[in-house]
C-alpha cells in the first residue's frame, strides 16, 4: 500500500478529480481521508451529504482513478481541524466528557459512526468497493490509556463497519501501547523506526505495524511574526524522503504520506493548538505537500514518484497544469461597517453567553454594554480570551486582548455613564490536539467586570460571517482610520484567461477574504501565508467580485492583486509581541 492523506474537505469539489489524478501520476494506489463529524453533522441530528460532504462521490472520484481509500472517521481525528473534527455541539449535552469511557459521547458516537456506515457500506472491499479499511480514533495513545473507552469504541466500530479491516493510529513507543486495541490491526505514525514496535509493544492478537499512518513531509504553519513557513523542498530532505521509501517497500510494509496534497483550510475551519498560549494555525493547509495547495507538483512530488516507480509499473503520465495567474491592481473601497448592520435580532443576557450556546460554530461575536453607570479600572473579559477580543469604546478601537498572547498587558478603561463599550470576540478555531481539547468553548465565559463594575446587561450579536456583508441602503463608511472599526470592503476584477491565482494583499493587517462568495479564509501580515489561494474553478473571465472583512483599518489600505507566484515571509505584529 503506497498512500497519501487528502481530504475531501479542503479542495474545491470540482478539483476532486483533478486531484485524484495526480495521486495516481505520482504512484499512489491508496488515498487517506479524515471524515470531519462536525461538518456532517453541522447541528445535533441534522446531517449534510452534499458539496464537500458527500464522501459517497469522493470514494467514487478515487476508483475512477485505480485508487483505493481507507477512511478515518474518528469520532475524533485531530487533523488541524477546529476541534479535532468534534461537533462543537457537544459541548451542550449534559455529562459530555469527549475521549473517555463517557456514556453521552459513547452514545453521540455511536449514532453519527452507525449512520456513516450504513451509508458507505456499498463501497467497502467486502461488497466489492474500494474502501480497504478505517481507522478507530486518531493517535488515542498520545492522549490518554483508557481501554475501557478505546474497547467500547472498537465494539461501535464492528457494528457500523461490518467485514471491513479496522485499525488504530498512534505514534511509536509508549503512545501505540497505550492507543492499540487487543485484536484489531495496529498501526505507527511518524519516523519509519516505529516498525521496530512490532514485537516490544504490540499484543499478540494484534497484527502489526506494517504500515506508517502518517510518514510527514513536513508540518502545519502557524501564524506569527517569528514563525516560518515549513517546507522540505532541499536536496537533503527530498534524499532522505527516498531513502525511507526505499527501505519500508523493499522490507514489504506500506507507507501513507501525510499530507500528499493538504489544500486550504477555507473559511473559519482550522484548528489550533496549545503550547503554554493559544498557537493560531494558517489558512494554508500546504503542509509542504508533495502536491502544493494549488495542486501543482513540486520536487518532492516528482523524487518520490521516481522512488515509487522503481517499485512498480504502469505509473501514469504526470498530467501537465495551466500557469498560475495574475490580475491587474484591484481597488477596493469600503462599503459597509460591521457595526452598521448588526442582526436585528439579539439577545440581552447578564451573563455572556458563548459560541456553544448560541449554535454558532464559527466566526464573530459582538458583546455590548451600555454603561449604566460610570465605570473605571481593569477589563476583565470572563476568564481571558477566547480568543482575540478586540475592544472599542463609543466605536473606537482601544485595545486587543489575545489568547495568543502569554503575558498580557492589562487593558485599563475610564467609562462613562452612556458609553458603549464593544467586545468583538473572534473564534480563531479549537484547539484539535491534546488535553486542552476538553474545554474548548468560544466566546466570552464568565462575567465582564470594568473595575469592579459586573457590565450587564450585554447585548449578543451573531456575526458568523461565512457570507460577505450585505449593505441593505446603509450608508458607506468615510474617515476610517487606525482606530476604526471593522469594515467591509468590495472590489471587481477580471482575468485575461481562466486559471488559479494568490490573492494578495500588501500592507492590509488582518482580516477575511472572499471572492465571488466563496469563504477564502483569513489574511494577516504577520505571516509566514502572505497570499490566499483563489481556485480558477471559482472565477470567471469578467466582472469577479472580492470583498474583505478588514478588521485592522490602518486608513492607507491600498489595490491588493491575483499574483502568479506565492511568497511566504513575516512581518512585525502591530498588535503585540506572540511569537
Amino acid at each position: 500500500m503506497v498512500g497519501g492523506q487528502m481530504d475531501p474537505y479542503r479542495v474545491p469539489r470540482e478539483l476532486w478529480d483533478d486531484r485524484m489524478e495526480m495521486a495516481r501520476a505520482m504512484g499512489l494506489n491508496t488515498i487517506f481521508s479524515y471524515i470531519y463529524w462536525d461538518q456532517l453533522e453541522p447541528q445535533q441530528g441534522n446531517h449534510s451529504t452534499d458539496g464537500k460532504n458527500d464522501i459517497a462521490a469522493w470514494i467514487k472520484a478515487a476508483e475512477a482513478h485505480d485508487l483505493k481509500v481507507v477512511l478515518r472517521p474518528g469520532p475524533y481525528i485531530c487533523g488541524e481541524h477546529d476541534y479535532g473534527g468534534l461537533p462543537f455541539w457537544l459541548m451542550n449535552i449534559d455529562g459530555m466528557k469527549v475521549r473517555t469511557n463517557n456514556k453521552p459521547f459513547l452514545d453521540a458516537s455511536a449514532k453519527y459512526l452507525k449512520w456513516l456506515g450504513s451509508w458507505l457500506e456499498p463501497y467497502f472491499a467486502n461488497n466489492g468497493g474500494p474502501v480497504l479499511m478505517a481507522q478507530i480514533e486518531n493517535e488515542y495513545g498520545f492522549y490518554g490509556n483508557d481501554h475501557d473507552y478505546t474497547n467500547a469504541l472498537a465494539d461501535i466500530f464492528v457494528s457500523a463497519f461490518p467485514n471491513l479491516t479496522l485499525y488504530t493510529n498512534d505514534g511509536s513507543g509508549q503512545a501505540i501501547k497505550d492507543g492499540s486495541i487487543p485484536g484489531f490491526l495496529a498501526v505507527t505514525d511518524g519516523s519509519i523506526d516505529g516498525f521496530k514496535n512490532r514485537d516490544q509493544y504490540i499484543d499478540k492478537s494484534s497484527k502489526g505495524p506494517y504500515l506508517d499512518g502518517e510518514y510527514y513531509i513536513t508540518w502545519i504553519d502557524k501564524w506569527g511574526q517569528t514563525r516560518a513557513h515549513e517546507s522540505s523542498n532541499n536536496s537533503k530532505d527530498i534524499s532522505q524522503y527516498q531513502k525511507d521509501f526505499k527501505t519500508v517497500l523493499d522490507d514489504g510494509n506500506s507507507i501513507n504520506i501525510y499530507m500528499f496534497h493538504g489544500g486550504t483550510n477555507w473559511g473559519f475551519s482550522q484548528g489550533a493548538n496549545w503550547d503554554n498560549a493559544y498557537v493560531a494555525l494558517t489558512t494554508s493547509y500546504d503542509y509542504g505537500a508533495p502536491l502544493d495547495e494549488s495542486g501543482r507538483p513540486n520536487a518532492i512530488y516528482h523524487a518520490l514518484r521516481s522512488s515509487i516507480s522503481k517499485q512498480f509499473d504502469h505509473i501514469p503520465d504526470v498530467p501537465s497544469k495551466p500557469p498560475m495567474r495574475s490580475t491587474d491592481p484591484i481597488e477596493m473601497k469600503p462599503y459597509l461597517a460591521l457595526f452598521d448592520a448588526l442582526p436585528t435580532h439579539h439577545f440581552s443576557v447578564n451573563t455572556p453567553q458563548t459560541f456553544e450556546d448560541f449554535g454558532q460554530q464559527f466566526g464573530f461575536i459582538l458583546y455590548r454594554w451600555t454603561a449604566t453607570e460610570a465605570a473605571k479600572g481593569t477589563l476583565t473579559v470572563g476568564d481571558g480570551p477566547r480568543d482575540r477580543v478586540m475592544v472599542f469604546v463609543n466605536n473606537r478601537r482601544v485595545a486587543i486582548i489575545d489568547s495568543r498572547v502569554e503575558n498580557r498587558t492589562d487593558v485599563h478603561l475610564d467609562l462613562h455613564k452612556g458609553d458603549v463599550l464593544d467586545l468583538l470576540v473572534e473564534n480563531y478555531g479549537r484547539v484539535n490536539f491534546g488535553p486542552n481539547i476538553a474545554d474548548q468553548r468560544k466566546g466570552i465565559v464568565n462575567d465582564v467586570r470594568v473595575g469592579d463594575i459586573v457590565a450587564k446587561p450585554i447585548h449578543q450579536y451573531k456575526l458568523p460571517c461565512d457570507q460577505p456583508g450585505k449593505a441593505d441602503h446603509v450608508s458607506a463608511p468615510s474617515g476610517l482610520g487606525k482606530s476604526s472599526a471593522p469594515a467591509w470592503y468590495r472590489g471587481t476584477f477580471d482575468m485575461e484567461a481562466p486559471g488559479d491565482t494568490w490573492l494578495d494583499l500588501p500592507g492590509w493587517i488582518r482580516g477575511v477574504a472572499y471572492v465571488n462568495g466563496h469563504n477564502l479564509g483569513r489574511y494577516w501580515t504577520i505571516g509566514p501565508q502572505q497570499q490566499l489561494y483563489v481556485p480558477g474553478v471559482w472565477l470567471k473571465l469578467k466582472n469577479n467580485v472580492v470583498t474583505v472583512l478588514n478588521l485592522e483599518i490602518t486608513g492607507h489600505e491600498g489595490p491588493i492583486q491575483g499574483v502568479a507566484k506565492r511568497s511566504w515571509g513575516n512581518n512585525d505584529d502591530p498588535d503585540g509581541d506572540a511569537p
